[in-house]
């Protein structure tokens, strides 16, 4: 900085020879503070505006008419005067009442133009009587093509602008060229770069401009105590996916909460809308905070604007190391491997020795079957049955009868005998 003043003073003294050198020093460093704001103003975030009223132009720059929102512009002509209110709907008033022919859809329908239009709006769902055979049945249609400046043939100079010229294409649709003095461009802004929870979604980052909500730290918007991380997916245009480069991080307040990205996209890997790269913040609370903290994230993109988004992170508790809990499961499965390991070798050497040494075959040589066995003869009783006397004596009594016969029957039964020397 000091080199910069002398060369700036020295330049002075070589153009004037007056002598003012606090004057000439002051005013160094004054040149050298609007520079470095210049600079910090280039490095800002890239909002979304609070209202669809924008366009990016064709040079990638946001233009914001959100102050223009319902501005009122009249043209007048024979039978009816056509009124353009910018960025709500476009009507033809006449004696015979309103028709409106289009309204501004909540969809972005303000894109950049070509040749002399700068930008071009989009009106539709106008009213549907005889025109019911529109596209789509979306009734009366306009076009407004927007001109920065004044007229072609040099109306609208000064003021808010007007209405250059109408053109009817039919009697659902209308064409209007209105010419008005144009916002400043902002930033440029790295389109079709997305930030979201899912590899197709862009909650956070959308088009290269960051959404309501991630704009700066809020509460509604923070993470919970205990979600220890959270996963995020950049995609990009193919073509433009190199210039994307090695996201960085800033937490506030610096102390307290321990944060660490991860995964492809903190590398620097290109992102694609095919292959979308994979940014993991894992973030653990060592301090708890009354107030969130903020994590604010930046992706520089070269030639582009940075990409700026805040992440908010609620801090309860303290939450113990990440670590610990990886450490007892590895324990747990190395325990587990361990059991698993030496019940298989007791199984099989046991299975070896009771059909070798003892003899045993099928399921009884398997280990712990005689156990098994005696266990559930046990439960089912088989083992412990108990008679009266009085079951006893009948049971008896009738194997006694089923051994030997009655009385009646041994009289008619003989053995059979062999009789010789009878005829």
């Amino acid at each position: 900085m000091t080199s910069l003043c002398n060369y700036l003073l020295y330049a002075e003294a070589m153009r004037s020879q007056a002598h003012h050198s606090n004057a000439r020093l002051s005013d160094c460093f004054l040149i050298i503070v609007t520079v470095f704001l210049l600079q910090g103003l280039g490095a800002a975030e890239v909002v979304v505006p609070r209202s669809n009223c924008y366009a990016l132009d064709n040079s990638s720059r946001i233009v914001d008419f959100s102050a223009w929102i319902g501005l009122h512009f009249e043209y007048e002509d024979k039978d009816s005067d056509l009124v353009v209110r910018f960025c709500k709907d476009v009507e033809s008033r006449s004696q015979m009442g309103y028709i409106n022919f289009g309204r501004f859809d909540r969809i972005n329908h303000f894109v950049a133009g070509s040749g002399h239009v700068d930008f071009v709006q989009g009106f539709y769902d106008g009213d549907l009587m005889n025109c019911e055979n529109s596209y789509d049945k979306r009734g009366r249609t306009a076009q407004v093509n927007v001109i920065c400046g004044s007229c072609s043939n040099g109306q609208c100079k000064g003021g808010l602008g007007c209405i250059c010229n109408v053109t009817y294409e039919s009697s659902c649709r209308v064409l209007v060229e209105l010419a008005v003095p144009c916002e400043k461009p902002g930033p440029q802004v790295f389109q079709g770069f997305t930030v979201g929870f899912h590899p197709r979604s862009w909650e956070i980052v959308y088009n290269g401009m960051t959404q309501l909500g991630f704009e700066k730290s809020q509460l509604d918007f923070s993470f919970r105590t205990e979600q220890t991380h959270v996963t995020l997916y950049m995609t990009a245009i193919a073509s433009l996916s190199s210039l994307v480069q090695k996201p960085s991080f800033k937490v506030s307040p610096e102390k307290g909460l321990k944060v660490r990205l991860s995964g492809s996209g903190a590398t620097g890997s290109p992102p694609t809308t095919l292959s979308p790269t994979v940014l993991i913040v894992d973030w653990r609370c060592e301090m708890a905070h009354d107030t969130p903290y903020e994590v604010n994230i930046t992706i520089p993109v070269q030639g582009y604007e940075p990409i700026q988004f805040f992440l908010t992170k609620m801090c309860e508790y303290r939450q113990d190391q990440g670590g610990d809990s990886a450490r007892g499961w590895a324990t747990f499965g190395v325990i587990s491997c361990i059991f698993i390991v030496s019940s298989t070798l007791f199984c099989c050497g046991g299975f070896i020795y009771k059909t070798r040494v003892e003899q045993l075959h099928g399921i009884d040589a398997l280990p712990g079957m005689t156990i098994l066995s005696a266990c559930l003869e046990t439960v089912s009783g088989a083992g412990n049955s108990y008679s009266r006397p009085e079951d006893l004596t009948g049971t008896l009594a009738n194997e006694a009868s089923w051994e030997r016969p009655p009385a009646s029957a041994q009289g008619t039964w003989r053995p059979s005998e062999r009789k010789y020397g009878s005829i």
